[in-house]
């Protein structure tokens, strides 16, 4: 994968374009004619980062960062504005940032009670190409950790078809791992459609007190509310949200997929790995 598309699509770019416009914040201040050459590069290109990086933060504080950028844009016009100014959008980015950061932390599970978990998941999990004899990641992950995996994946599953899956076994499991909504972004469902189906699976997932964990979505430029409504609905189940970044460094693996979202046998292997580190604190 080309390191400038998993730059965006992981959502670092974010980050990149936070320190652009704190450095232009910053250069606006400065005298020396090469710091005012560079305000402007630094603003546009930090902007366009943090747009195209679909990261989701409160729509209140995106009102706010951006009234706080119109100012410190009028106040290269108006030099008495200049130092306040700067100093807001210095912090107002900062902020942001410091908002954000948490989603990039990987979650840890609780001691569960026996080794058992359960899968959600679509194409990536139940895997494509015909092959009877791949093994897919939940089998992997059995095998290799002595695990019960109940795996309810199936291809082209949706957040609204895996809910009805679901409904329809006996999930006895008190470990859910959930990969879900590449299908959702892909399709024709659209993002608010796609928060109540969310919002009615890991409503279903969580009851009895199940720890559930959640793959969040890589993103495209502009695709932001499919993010906004995976965190709103994990936040409101107490769902654990593994990182993007996690997802996408699975795909972006070297050999790890037959066309670059269907995992090949290498990228199952490199898929079971993953997530055995992020659910191993369950069962050790």
């Amino acid at each position: 994968m080309n390191q400038l598309v998993y730059h965006i699509v992981s959502g670092q770019a974010f980050f990149t374009g936070v320190a652009l416009l704190v450095f232009a914040a910053w250069a606006s201040t400065q005298s020396r004619p090469i710091y005012r050459r560079v305000v402007v590069l630094a603003f546009l290109v930090g902007a366009i980062a943090v747009v195209i990086s679909s990261t989701a933060i409160p729509y209140w504080y995106y009102a706010m960062a951006v009234a706080v950028s119109i100012a410190w844009t009028v106040s290269r016009f108006k030099p008495a504005w200049r130092g306040w100014a700067a100093k807001a959008m210095a912090v107002v980015w900062i902020v942001a940032a410091l908002v954000e950061l948490p989603y990039h932390f990987t979650p840890h599970l609780a001691a569960a009670p026996v080794r058992s978990l359960t899968v959600i998941g679509d194409s990536v999990t139940a895997g494509v190409g015909g092959n009877e004899t791949a093994e897919t990641w939940p089998a992997i992950l059995a095998r290799e950790h002595q695990l019960q995996v109940q795996d309810i994946s199936h291809v082209g599953e949706t957040a609204a078809s895996a809910l009805k899956r679901a409904e329809a076994e006996e999930i006895t499991s008190p470990v859910v791992f959930v990969e879900i909504g590449g299908n959702d972004i892909l399709g024709s469902t659209s993002a608010e459609q796609f928060a109540r189906d969310l919002d009615a699976l890991l409503a279903h997932l969580s009851q009895n007190d199940r720890q559930v964990i959640l793959f969040e979505l890589p993103l495209p430029p502009f695709y932001h509310e499919y993010g906004r409504a995976q965190r709103e609905m994990a936040a409101k189940h107490n769902v654990l949200l593994v990182p993007k970044r996690v997802f996408l460094s699975v795909l972006a693996g070297e050999q790890s997929t037959l066309d670059t979202i269907h995992l090949s046998q290498s990228g199952h292997q490199t898929m079971a790995d993953c997530v055995w580190r992020l659910v191993r604190n369950a069962y050790e």
